[in-house]
């Protein structure tokens, strides 16, 4: 895989993990990591820095949870939570900063405020307006799979067979992203781990990864503390830095290019000691 390259930025998918570190600003965050409630923008930034110090290589940014169940906020609540933070980050670190969201006025600001990438979980299918801010700004994009919504995605998701339907969606999302102008070298895939997917589907997902490899396109992957690590372990939010690890070494054997996670220092050591193995020649 090419290293992905743009303005000043370079993530070097071809001799490492990427990690991509995970600041929530908001006050339901599945995970227990919201920062909105923080209340101080300055303690945010240092969550940030930290998290670069710790080794990540990006820093995703998002205002909306996404967590089953979960409500839609306005275009202009969203905006109010990330700007400040994004703005801030801009003048305190190196690294790109990746706006997590789907509506195009928020993906808009962000850019502007000194994001450089677009993380969306609903894809970019359908969304005209969206494609086009991404083509215009020649920033790169992450095209997530969704079955649903987030208020319906976990009411029984069935599919006749998961990892063929999911990169049938991933294809068609990266042909329109194609015939909107985005370039085949922005387009990162992501089959969306958790989001209108059981127990099953997820770890058919991970252990099937590598077929998503025909799409040509950089996979990322998010499985940081999600419910089926509980449902497995029969752990909580806070005890599933373990299951977590195993995940992420997984998806890393198994092509993935960059991974999500909360837990920024304990999974940079997790990706670096699993590309020492799966990277290493084997003449």
């Amino acid at each position: 895989m090419r290293d992905l390259v743009w303005k000043e930025y370079c993530l070097k998918l071809s001799s490492r993990t990427q990690i991509m570190g995970i600041i929530n600003l908001t006050p339901d965050s599945f995970s227990g990591d919201g920062m909105y409630n923080l209340k101080s923008l300055d303690r945010v930034i240092r969550v940030a820095e930290r998290m670069v110090e710790d080794g990540a290589d990006i820093i995703d940014v998002g205002g909306e949870s996404t967590r089953p169940d979960s409500k839609p906020v306005s275009v202009q609540e969203e905006i109010k939570r990330v700007i400040p933070t994004i703005a801030r980050l801009a003048n305190h670190i190196k690294i790109p900063i990746s706006i997590d969201t789907y509506k195009t006025e928020v993906a808009k600001a962000a850019l502007d405020a000194g994001a450089s990438m677009v993380n969306s979980i609903k894809g970019i299918k359908r969304n005209i307006r969206l494609a086009k801010l991404i083509s215009l700004y020649k920033v790169p994009i992450i095209i997530m799979h969704i079955k649903g919504t987030p208020r319906t995605m976990q009411k029984n998701p069935y599919y006749k067979s998961v990892i063929s339907e999911i990169i049938t969606d991933l294809r068609d999302q990266i042909a329109f992203a194609r015939d909107v102008g985005i370039k085949k070298n922005k387009i990162i895939i992501d089959p969306g781990i958790g989001f209108g997917k059981t127990t099953l589907h997820n770890i058919l997902i991970l252990k099937n990864l590598r077929r998503f490899r025909i799409l040509g396109n950089p996979i990322a992957i998010g499985t940081s503390r999600k419910s089926f690590i509980g449902n497995i372990l029969s752990v909580g939010v806070e005890q599933r830095v373990m299951g977590t690890a195993a995940t992420v070494s997984l998806a890393i054997a198994n092509g993935a290019h960059i991974v999500r996670v909360h837990d920024v220092k304990e999974m940079v050591q997790v990706a670096r000691m699993t590309d020492a193995i799966v990277r290493v020649d084997s003449k």
